[in-house]
């Protein structure tokens, strides 16, 4: 598979044709990692997601429904040679038109930067909502290698445009970081591997209106990889639970899937991540008027 992917290779989501106008769920490739600090290939995989995602069902047996049919739109490539703070403020045009126009976007980067723009045009149309990061780190440094839109910094500028921000799956953080996360809204995952009793608790912790980033490196590196691996993650089905749990007692408003590091020798990856955002997108489906 040659991951080196022009504009008019890249496949669309599940190989669905569908016009923008009627679809609810956007698709949006951000293939950006400029501002990965170690191991560089997260351009890399909205290609091989999308290429995955040709071989999956779009039957889902767990919600018993075929969730194509509220129409998913994958959208030109977003690329940008940029700086972070570049890529932001052009990506902040973009999200913003989704959200107008009442589309609930994915957008598959690229390293996590791409999602501050995100977050900043929900602010900037007013929307009262909080996050859901899910992650191996908490993401809280002011900032890092002199950029304050680095990768690590992501969850900072989250906490300028919304102060309810709940994180799942943290096993690592400076000493600096220490002083500024929210103990109450932190999951760490070595107490999430000893009851599911937290997930009821990250529900009751969020507000009505939820944006939910997640840092592909929350779950445990020998499924998957991440340019900064952390050992002890999660695994697919306890990330899974909390998902569909969201999608029954929450508005979702959009979603982002990020830093994710593709392997030409294994497969079993990216096709993990397109069956995740399939099954988020089944949940968000089967429960939006329940």
């Amino acid at each position: 598979m040659d991951y080196n992917k022009t504009k008019s290779e890249y496949l669309s989501f599940l190989g669905q044709t569908c016009h923008y106008d009627v679809a609810k769920y956007v698709i949006q490739p951000v293939p950006y990692d400029k501002s990965s600090t170690w191991k560089r290939g997260a351009a890399k995989a909205p290609a091989s997601i999308l290429e995955a995602s040709m071989h999956l069902e779009d039957y889902d047996i767990e919600t018993d429904s075929q969730a194509v049919k509220a129409g998913i739109k994958t959208e030109e490539p977003f690329f940008c040679d940029g700086d972070a703070p570049v890529v932001v403020d052009a990506l902040k045009p973009l999200a913003k038109r989704f959200f107008v126009e009442e589309k609930i976007p994915c957008f598959i980067g690229g390293d996590h930067s791409i999602s501050i723009g995100v977050f900043q045009a929900l602010k900037d149309l007013g929307k009262d909502f909080s996050i859901l990061h899910f992650g191996a780190h908490t993401d809280l440094r002011p900032s890092y290698e002199g950029s304050p839109y680095n990768h690590a910094c992501v969850m900072r500028r989250a906490l300028e445009v919304t102060d309810n921000i709940v994180q799942c799956g943290i096993r690592s953080m400076s000493n600096r970081e220490k002083t500024v996360y929210n103990a109450e809204k932190t999951f760490f995952a070595q107490d999430i591997h000893q009851s599911d009793l937290w997930i009821d608790d990250v529900i009751a912790e969020l507000g009505d209106n939820v944006y939910v980033t997640l840092d592909v490196n929350v779950f445990d590196p020998s499924i998957i990889l991440s340019g900064t691996p952390e050992p002890g993650g999660l695994y697919f089905q306890q990330v899974n639970s909390l998902l569909k749990l969201l999608a029954k007692r929450k508005k979702v408003v959009g979603f982002d899937v990020v830093e994710f590091l593709p392997n030409q020798n294994n497969h079993a990856p990216e096709y993990m991540v397109a069956k995740l955002i399939y099954g988020f997108i089944s949940y968000l489906e089967a429960y939006s008027s329940s």
